[in-house]
């Protein structure tokens, strides 16, 4: 079958060079133009089906004037050029480096694949900035040691964060404030005890002091009638007596290598309601594991027991198992119930330990017992009595015995051979030329 332009020269089959593109008047439909109809019948039906498929783009484009060269230059005819195109979502942003794409991924799956240590140090703070506070520790403990991460996740748990007092270090900061708050709300009997042993392998290389205002007593079932109607004289809210005391920190304690500070409050805060004396109650079963607790730490400089009922059994306990430890430099057993006998184990306690700070404030009196202690001592410095009824003459005394301490630490200080150089100190080994 003959082909429809067989028989055409080849002039007949394509439009000349001169109408490669249709100069259409100015204010003319480019889809109705006369002098696109008017040329060759296959190149025209080509032309015009192709603007067909793009008039929508064509119409929300106006044309663009062109200047022609030639005769009708000046006849107000312009040429239609278009580009459309093909990708919708093309922009003109810049592809991301490889690096980027890379540490995106690290942060996005930090948790299940931890890459750190492998990074360059630009990079590793780039990952840093955009980790999530809420990592789990078991991931982020020993891994990450950059102060700024530790910082965003203390603000991010703790609007007020006083981190001073906890050696300047955010991630000591962090580990011990989160120890604390987990004794805080520890219930024998109720909580596993295994929430905070978990958390040593985690923290015991930055947690140097603990302070715990709060410990919780096991909780108490009501007691069942053992007849169907109970009697008149019983108290309908009767309670059975626990069973087990409080938290027993001889385990915490003994993984906690770097341990300085302890500072403990036996009883309940915000209790409402609810009051009653036996949640300030520091038991002898506590009063036990504690002293064996304290006397193995041997890291231990500063213990506090305040505001628990301690008398004078349970005082001379924990004073015994203070005798001769090697690092204890302040002791504070204010607002107690301490009476003569505690008084006198405090006063033995001074000549047979290095303390420098001891504080009775809020005791029963014992100054008489406290002078035969201090005569002997040379290193304690600081000595509060308020509220504890000690007599003037013996609070004058005990004053005197620390000014004099007081004054050998201040020559010890000053003495010359603490701060000249071999070179220039005097002595038989180098006499003064």
């Amino acid at each position: 079958m003959p082909r429809p332009d067989e028989g055409h020269p080849v002039s007949s089959r394509f439009p000349p060079a001169s109408h490669q593109y249709a100069e259409i008047p100015n204010n003319t439909d480019i889809l109705s133009s006369q002098p696109v109809l008017n040329l060759h019948p296959g190149p025209v039906l080509h032309y015009r089906s192709r603007f067909e498929h793009r008039s929508t783009a064509l119409k929300a484009l106006g044309p663009t004037p062109v200047k022609t060269r030639g005769p009708n230059s000046g006849a107000g005819v312009c040429r239609m050029r278009r580009i459309i195109a093909e990708d919708a979502e093309w922009s003109l942003a810049i592809v991301p480096l490889l690096t980027e794409l890379c540490i995106q991924n690290i942060i996005k799956n930090f948790q299940n694949n931890p890459i750190l240590k492998q990074l360059l140090p630009e990079h590793q703070r780039k990952v840093l900035n955009y980790l999530s506070p809420d990592l789990p520790l078991a991931v982020t403990a020993n891994l990450i040691d950059d102060e700024s991460y530790w910082h965003r996740c203390c603000m991010h748990r703790w609007p007020v964060c006083h981190v001073d007092s906890h050696g300047g270090s955010w991630k000591c900061m962090f580990f011990e404030r989160h120890l604390e708050n987990l004794l805080k709300h520890f219930i024998p009997g109720t909580t596993d005890a295994a929430v905070i042993l978990d958390l040593l392998p985690l923290c015991r290389n930055y947690v140097h002091r603990i302070r715990v205002d709060q410990f919780l007593p096991p909780l108490r079932l009501p007691s069942r009638s053992r007849s169907g109607d109970q009697s008149d004289s019983s108290s309908e809210g009767e309670m059975d007596e626990p069973t087990i005391d409080h938290y027993q920190l001889n385990d915490l304690v003994a993984g906690l290598s770097q341990l300085e500070e302890l500072d403990l409050v036996y009883g309940v805060k915000d209790c409402g309601m609810n009051f009653e004396w036996n949640l300030f109650l520091f038991t002898y079963r506590d009063c036990h594991s504690l002293a064996a607790t304290i006397k193995e730490c041997h890291t231990l400089k500063i213990f506090r027991l305040t505001r628990s009922k301690v008398d004078d059994d349970k005082a001379r306990i924990l004073i015994r198992s203070l005798l001769d430890h090697p690092a204890l430099e302040e002791l504070d057993l204010s607002h107690n119930l301490i009476g003569d006998r505690g008084v006198r184990a405090a006063a033995k306690l001074l000549s047979h330990s290095r303390l420098r700070v001891l504080n009775l404030a809020n005791n029963q009196d014992g100054g008489k017992q406290l002078l035969e202690g201090i005569s002997d001592n040379r290193t304690l410095l600081e000595f509060d009595l308020r509220l504890s009824g000690v007599a003037q003459e013996s609070e004058y005394l005990i004053g005197q015995a620390l000014c004099a301490n007081r004054e050998a630490a201040r020559q010890r200080a000053l003495n010359a051979s603490h701060f000249m150089s071999p070179l220039t100190a005097k002595g038989p080994e180098n006499p003064l030329r």
